[in-house]
């Protein structure tokens, strides 16, 4: 049913899944660079495709809506909501009795912009496992929002600009989005800015932002680009307060990696925890991990489950 050559390929119908190279026919899970290319015809999600064509300009798309099922040759394939950032999709494909999901990157909790993840049951699981050790078992969400908006706050009661740090993709636009639901208007780099235009035309409001021209306004929060992202560089005034949000804040170092004076764990990624839900609810008979320590499927195997990563050592076997 699959094969791995540099990457998952579904072998039937030749899809490559998240594969970086550039491919006949690629499915995007998501719109960050990681996991796509510029492929002669991608299959994704129709704001997946938006935000696809706005890094690599005009290219063939497919556009596949969730649990809206196609058939190409012998496979039926379905995206679901994967819960990463808006638009982004698990693939379940089908053949022969034969139900396959792939992840993709995922998030079980919600999300402030992004659809809430569906797991549907499958025989075969290829999951991303990127916090897949037991150190990575985040804070409730409501407890980091709370932390994130009394940052914020008390940065902009002591005079100070409040300056987060967040990918440009995602990240950057929840972040957007919760604070302007906590009353906090944005100041957005003009890379962020760009992409959460994208969002909106595609239905997905992000609340009170305009585009940071270089000038800070007293009240606004400043989102940009994580330091060392290739962007333009902004002035900032003197007074401001620093923060990364990212779910590797829960490493003690994060914070001076990222050279902030806060590092906050807000994810958009499955913590330990959830990715040990995902197995469950998707009650696999194989699992395949990816992106992940190779600990994780250590542990899956200690759990009785049928584990291994996904990678040159099961290169052209096929299932």
């Amino acid at each position: 049913m699959f094969h791995f050559d540099r990457g998952l390929k579904l072998t039937s119908i030749d899809l490559a899944v998240d594969v970086r190279r550039r491919q006949p026919r690629g499915f995007i899970s998501h719109a960050h660079t990681d996991h796509m290319a510029r492929h002669e015809l991608a299959f994704c999600t129709p704001a997946t495709a938006a935000l696809y064509q706005h890094r690599y300009g005009r290219r063939r798309t497919h556009e596949m809506p969730f649990r809206q099922s196609l058939q190409w040759g012998e496979m039926q394939l379905t995206t679901y909501p994967a819960g990463h950032v808006f638009g982004s999709a698990m693939l379940l494909a089908e053949s022969d009795g034969c139900r396959l999901l792939y992840t993709g990157d995922f998030k079980l909790e919600p999300s402030a912009t992004a659809e809430e993840a569906e797991l549907p049951q499958a025989d075969i699981l290829v999951m991303e496992s990127t916090f897949g050790h037991p150190r990575y078992r985040l804070p409730p969400r409501a407890q980091v929002l709370e932390q994130l908006i009394a940052v914020v706050r008390k940065a902009i009661v002591e005079g100070a600009t409040p300056v987060i740090y967040a990918y440009v993709l995602g990240k950057a636009q929840e972040v957007t989005k919760l604070l302007s639901d906590a009353g906090i208007p944005v100041l957005q780099h003009p890379l962020v800015y760009e992409i959460s235009q994208v969002y909106e035309a595609n239905g997905c409001s992000l609340g009170d932002y305009r585009e940071f021209t270089g000038h800070a306004i007293h009240g606004y929060a400043v989102v940009l680009p994580p330091r060392g992202q290739r962007a333009a560089v902004l002035s900032l005034p003197a007074r401001k307060v620093t923060i990364a949000v990212t779910g590797w804040a829960m490493d003690s170092e994060t914070r001076y990696r990222w050279r902030v004076d806060h590092a906050i764990p807000l994810s958009d990624h499955a913590d330990y925890g959830q990715l040990l839900e995902a197995v469950d609810r998707v009650a696999p008979r194989e699992i395949y991990c990816t992106h992940g320590p190779e600990s994780f499927v250590d542990r899956l195997r200690d759990l009785g489950h049928n584990a291994q990563p996904l990678g040159a050592e099961i290169q052209l076997r096929l299932f």
